[in-house]
């Protein structure tokens, strides 16, 4: 007699005959269900032929007919179903099966089940303890298993092999101390959540074996082992070496394209643009960078958790997908991310974040805001990271990136990359803020040093302009000055401070005030030259002592023009100090460069500054200017000087006109460095405005010159102001005839809106204002001076002194 199979769910008799092997009865059943094939092997299982199935409902196989039992079809659409089902054998008797069964559509459209059963052929090799120890020490993956105290107790061959150490002598230890790596540590983070949590983990990681070309890593699952009641007691480590995939090489390349083109240039937008660029497709399908909105400052205290709503500017993105349909948020845009959103955590924390689709604050935000996070519902986003870009201790934005074609999630791995790319894009940004805000800074402090308006004075009709630098390397120290001196002169100064940015600045502002205290005391510029060649020496060796290194130490090296001009006599003296000579144009048109002695620039010590004095018929137009303008990309030198004084000759009916036309004609683009230029016309103070009378030294001659002033006030309408010039002519001139030396001699001039009173006398020594005592007879008069005069000084000369008062005429 035949032995029948067993089947599964059936339990055999024990025999002596030989057993047959095990095998797998299908079947195939149209949509329609009827049986289109028939196996050998179902034939041999329920004894039927195929010629006496084919063709027929498989619901006829049934042993109780199909009845109301629906749960036997599957629903539309499914695509596997599985169960027990009873039929009838070709004998009659009933025979229960496990089926499964699986819809397949052909090429042409035609959808079809096939069906299969698997056939056992007895009780075999029960699956107790001895092969589940065997599947686990001889699996070719890495295994292991750690207790409650992440402490490994069990370990496979596989493990052993790769580590070169016995399960013995890795028992009781921690995963870090068996292999100190940081992907060590990230496992063993994992694991405390596996315990702590009971959900799985994935860790995959990739390393670069040595003398391997090849990149090998550990795809490594962590599950939790629990016991009956659902705690969970240990966690498993199972783990199998791969090599790495055309996307896991795209990653490896992440560093390389970083450093080769983030942060190449100080342009924020750009930088921003170039993280996106390099992580799509590389690491991500889909990334953007949002920067705060306002920008943060460096010096404000770090935020804490947000409370409210965090505002963004949408400023990168990129994507695997054409036109970026991902962003609902145009480059440029701005929108808000609720409180608690992982961009809005990330902005908080300054700490990156991996995100699943089941994570419950990713489904938190798309309900929150279905406009800003609709790709990730939209485009099927199944794995979301979120990393900071934070610099000097200041979050400045969130980098967002989405994988929704490739099918891995984002791994730690991943975000340690992302936070390196956002990193050493917020480094960027921060400097170029840095920059932009020590840009403007220097360029508020430059203003504030230059003079806002010229003063108002008959010798000189003046314009400027001041241009600053176009380039990255910041502002310079270039500076210009107009400064009224005594008898209606004028002084015009031109200086170059070394270098750029702040330093440049602050020492520009230093220089330029020395140049008006030393202007005031009506040195010659020689002189000048020389005392403040002196003061730069001493500032460098301050700076050099404060530890202060770098260009424009001090100021050395800055170059200087100091111009006066006295309309009284239309004669100009000039000095200058390693700076470009002054162009002068005549009444007749005709232009030439000043001839005077370049001197040394700043700072250097010990060489002499030389002094020229040319007469400069009224009407003649000085043009003074820094290097800078001469230092345009297109033309050398020569062309440079041709090209301005084409401009200084050209015909203009203002000094405005002027300076606008050498600008013009000179630059074609921003200057690489700043440009001051100051252009000014001479006037001259005809002998109508001026009066001069020579005094003997004798006191009687204090009412003789009281008088002649009185005259020449009336002779030009300023009888009003008569009284207080008689007084400061009365003291001047009794001083110079007691303690000055002969010849005496008195000038009055009359300048728009100022009159000038002089004396001068060929004695060396200065006057000195004192306090007299209440029963004194003298030692007043000076006194008085500076209380009648709007200002008054002393003027030294190669020969002696002038003492002078001037008195504002307005309200005369």
């Amino acid at each position: 007699m035949e032995q029948l199979p067993s089947f599964p769910g059936e339990r055999p008799e024990e025999t002596n005959a030989s057993r047959e092997s095990a095998y797998t009865a299908t079947a195939t059943i149209s949509e329609q269900g009827i049986v289109t094939q028939w196996s050998d092997e179902a034939r041999r299982l329920l004894g039927y032929a195929p010629s006496e199935v084919v063709g027929v409902p498989a619901v006829e196989l049934l042993a109780d007919g199909l009845g109301s039992d629906t749960a036997r079809i599957p629903a539309a659409g499914q695509e596997r179903w599985s169960g027990t089902v009873a039929l009838r054998h070709r004998d009659g008797r009933r025979v229960e099966l496990g089926l499964l069964a699986h819809r397949r559509t052909s090429t042409g459209g035609t959808a079809q089940w096939v069906v299969v059963s698997a056939v056992t052929s007895g009780p075999g090799t029960p699956w107790g303890e001895p092969l589940k120890e065997w599947a686990f020490t001889q699996s070719p993956c890495f295994l292991a298993v750690f207790d409650a105290d992440l402490r490994l107790v069990r370990a496979n061959a596989g493990m052993e092999r790769t580590l070169s150490l016995t399960e013995a002598e890795m028992r009781g230890l921690r995963l870090p101390e068996i292999s100190p790596d940081p992907v060590s540590d990230e496992t063993e983070r994992r694991m405390r959540l596996v315990l702590e949590t009971g959900e799985p983990q994935y860790v995959d990681s990739f390393v670069r074996s040595t003398g391997v070309g090849t990149e090998h890593g550990w795809a490594t699952s962590l599950a939790p082992l629990c016991d009956p009641d659902g705690r969970v007691r240990a966690v498993s480590l199972a783990a199998h070496e791969r090599t790495a995939s055309e996307g896991d090489r795209q990653r490896i390349l992440v560093p390389d394209v970083a450093d080769a083109r983030i942060g190449t240039a100080q342009d924020i937008t750009r930088t921003v643009q170039e993280v996106a660029d390099v992580a799509v497709p590389r690491l991500a399908d889909f990334a953007f960078v949002d920067l705060l909105d306002p920008p943060p400052r460096g010096d404000e205290p770090a935020a804490g958790p947000a409370s409210g709503p965090v505002t963004v500017c949408r400023t990168a993105v990129r994507s695997v997908l054409e036109g970026n349909p991902e962003s609902k948020i145009a480059v440029g845009g701005t929108t808000s991310y609720p409180p608690l959103s992982p961009p809005a955590e990330c902005l908080a924390t300054g700490r990156g974040a991996v995100y699943g689709p089941t994570d419950p604050a990713l489904a938190q935000w798309v309900a929150e805001d279905e406009r800003a996070a609709a790709w990730i519902s939209e485009y099927g986003t199944h794995s979301v990271m979120v990393a900071p870009l934070r610099a000097g201790g200041v979050t400045l934005g969130v980098a967002v990136f989405g994988r929704h074609r490739r099918s891995d999630p984002f791994q730690p791995d991943d975000l340690r990359l992302a936070e390196e790319l956002t990193t050493r894009a917020a480094v960027s940004i921060h400097e170029a803020r840095g920059s932009s805000r020590e840009h403007t800074t220097t360029m508020t402090l430059q203003r504030s040093l230059l003079p806002h308006t010229l003063p108002t004075q008959a010798a000189l009709e003046i314009a400027s302009r001041y241009l600053p630098a176009g380039t990255a390397a910041g502002l310079g120290g270039d500076w210009f000055d107009v400064i009224q001196l005594s008898g209606a002169r004028v002084a015009l100064v031109v200086g170059d401070v070394v270098g750029h940015g702040i330093r440049a600045a602050a020492t520009m502002g230093r220089l330029r005030t020395a140049v008006r205290t030393l202007a005031d005391v009506d040195l010659p510029p020689d002189e000048l030259l020389t005392h403040l060649d002196d003061l730069i020496i001493h500032l460098s060796a301050d700076e050099a002592d404060g530890g202060a290194v770098g260009e424009a130490a001090g100021g050395i090296g800055t170059t200087c023009l100091y111009v006066v001009y006295d309309p009284v006599t239309c004669r100009c003296t000039v000095a200058r100090a390693g700076h470009p000579p002054p162009a002068v144009v005549s009444p007749d048109g005709s232009v030439y460069l000043l001839d005077v002695p370049a001197g040394p620039p700043l700072g250097l010590g010990g060489l002499p500054f030389e002094t020229v004095e040319v007469e400069l018929p009224e009407g003649s137009t000085l043009a003074l200017y820094t290097n800078g303008l001469l230092q345009a990309r297109e033309h050398d030198i020569d062309e440079a000087l041709d090209n301005m004084f084409a401009a200084l000759t050209r015909p203009a009916t203002t000094l405005e006109t002027v300076c606008d036309r050498v600008l013009t004609a000179m630059l074609t683009h921003r200057p690489d460095d700043d440009v001051a230029l100051l252009v000014a016309r001479t006037r001259a103070l005809h002998a109508d405005k001026v009066v001069v009378w020579d005094l003997n030294s004798d006191p009687a001659v204090v009412a003789h010159a009281r008088r002649s002033t009185t005259d020449q006030l009336t002779a030009w309408g300023l009888e009003e102001a008569s009284f207080v010039t008689e007084l400061l002519v009365s003291e001047l001139v009794t001083n110079a005839i007691r303690y000055g030396e002969p010849p005496i001699q008195l000038r009055l001039i009359h300048e728009n809106s100022t009159l000038i009173c002089e004396v001068s006398d060929t004695s060396s020594t200065a006057p000195h204002m004192r306090r007299a005592r209440t029963f004194d007879e003298g030692g007043r008069g000076l006194l008085l001076v500076a209380q009648l005069a709007q200002r008054w000084g002393t003027r030294h000369a190669p020969i002696g002194k002038t003492i002078w008062a001037e008195q504002s005429l307005i309200g005369f």
